[in-house]
């Protein structure tokens, strides 16, 4: 561009009005967010679009992208300034208008482009704004794709060419539809209760789910920007409660809660109790390994040791693979080993062949769910949920570490407990039998118990989760285990939760 980027610049002035403004800091490991004029302007946006489409040159993608945006008051705007910088990169740009996330994935298959940007801040409060990346469907953009495009960006290595064009396009959402809907409609009658906190989701799940057979209870579908209930984040108590409240008013099936961009599902099942996202990952499993003998999947670290512990799993073939924490890394996972599906613990489910594109979709998810119930139609979400194994577990807890020095931590953490496993350490009776260092340390008892540290992607913490089948005692005997370890690491802090 013909003028230089800007780390810091006040509203309100001549210079903000004129420079592109970008702070370094939102460009995150797997995809970009800023607070909209606090960390970026509207130039800075356009330099953010030069700079991806110089990417594309880069690495030689064809430079044909699918930009959508979600539904904020300036979002719109945001991708607008986003088609300008691809444009002045020479991408032809393919605009689906308003979307959820997922559209603007499929839309890379429906129109055969190979590159997405997807204007989204998710879940966040408003105030903020972000993109997801790809250029290798259905993958988006991990830590060394982010790295370069900030690198292009920050030292304005962005370079103009012609040939920019732009199309609009306003059939995607009809087009999605039919692909969602391909395996007919159910045969259960479900009354489902679909929850969105009055994100964009809430102009496309209802019509989808009636469309497969349900009967849908819309609570707070209506598009509204200013979140006036809660934030559209189905891990978050608020919104939780809605949709407990919702089952219970409405004698529902369940409570079906989409995040503000649509990737992500949260369920609350009829007697009005979350499914933590790693059971339900675990009870799609049985129900897909049951169709597809010797099934694999892919989970994140943080999840429920019953992915390996399961008889049910066990009896139907099915093997599971632990990765790193993270939509884009369990994406990406999902398509390398040719795994039937990923599911990640925050509610990001990647469904591939028959179940889905490959990549995450609430909706999608959702359909799953239904079909799961449609071939169980004597049981209820709650009793094939209680038909899983018990298990005891401890929230996920943050001790305070410096990003300077939490990897240094869990590296020296490592040595100590794979020190313990060779000589026989046992915790509540129980000796370490696996240990997986892909993400922190993951160290596994034979039944399936088992404790995590890692670094947090994206904050000075380091993240603790322990979970035991055998007992409460077990759980916090793992617990204290972990918590007399990282005693010996002056900059780790103190946990905010004890058991």
């Amino acid at each position: 561009m013909s003028f230089k980027i800007k780390p810091d610049l006040l509203k309100n002035t001549l210079a903000f009005e004129q420079s592109p403004f970008v702070k370094a800091t939102g460009f995150r490991e797997y995809d970009a967010r800023w607070l909209f004029e606090e960390e970026i302007n509207l130039y800075g946006i356009q330099a953010i679009g030069l700079g991806l489409g110089t990417l594309l040159h880069e690495r030689k993608v064809r430079p044909d992208i699918v930009v959508g945006h979600d539904y904020r008051s300036y979002s719109s705007a945001i991708k607008h300034a986003l088609i300008v910088g691809l444009m002045n990169a020479g991408c032809h740009v393919f605009d689906i208008g308003m979307a959820i996330t997922p559209m603007a994935y499929f839309a890379q298959f429906a129109l055969d482009v190979p590159a997405v940007a997807m204007v989204t801040a998710s879940h966040n409060e408003n105030g903020w704004t972000g993109i997801k990346m790809g250029m290798d469907r259905p993958l988006t953009f991990g830590p060394d794709e982010m790295l370069e495009l900030k690198d292009i960006v920050l030292n304005e290595k962005g370079r103009i060419k012609s040939g920019g064009s732009l199309t609009r396009v306003t059939d995607i959402f009809d087009k999605y539809k039919v692909d969602l809907i391909k395996g007919g409609k159910i045969s259960r009658k479900l009354k489902v209760a679909v929850v969105c906190g009055n994100g964009t989701a809430g102009a496309f799940a209802p019509d989808v789910l009636r469309a497969i057979g349900c009967e849908v209870i819309e609570v707070d579908c209506e598009l509204d920007h200013s979140f006036p209930n809660y934030n559209p984040n189905p891990e978050d108590m608020k919104m939780l409660n809605v949709m407990a409240g919702a089952v219970k008013k409405y004698g529902a099936d369940l409570a079906m809660g989409f995040d503000g961009d649509g990737d992500r599902l949260g369920i609350v099942h009829n007697e009005g109790h979350e499914i933590f996202a790693d059971k339900l990952g675990v009870m799609l499993a049985r129900d897909i390994g049951a169709q597809t003998p010797n099934a694999k999947f892919v989970v994140d670290v943080k999840s429920t040791g019953l992915y390996r512990s399961d008889p049910i799993l066990k009896s139907l073939g099915v093997t599971v693979d632990y990765w790193k924490t993270g939509h884009s890394y369990i994406k990406r996972r999902t398509k390398e080993l040719g795994a039937v599906a990923g599911f990640e613990k925050s509610g990001h489910f990647f469904f591939s062949g028959a179940y889905g594109n490959g990549y995450d979709d609430g909706i999608a998810s959702a359909i799953n769910i239904c079909r799961l119930l449609d071939r169980a139609p004597s049981k209820s979400m709650a009793e094939l949920y209680r038909a899983l194994p018990h298990t005891f577990g401890t929230p996920t807890m943050s001790p305070h570490c410096g990003d300077l020095e939490k990897y240094g931590v869990i590296e020296e953490l490592t040595k100590l407990v794979i020190a313990n496993r060779d000589n026989g350490t046992k915790i509540s009776g129980h000796a370490i039998s696996v240990i997986n260092t892909v993400n922190g340390v993951r160290f596994e008892f034979a039944e399936g118990s088992f404790g995590l540290v890692r670094a947090s992607s994206n904050k000075p913490e380091l993240v603790v989760v322990c979970e035991s089948v055998s007992s409460q005692e077990h759980v916090r005997d793992i617990f204290r285990y972990i918590e007399t370890l990282l005693a010996q690491f002056p900059a780790v802090g103190a946990f905010n939760q004890k058991l």
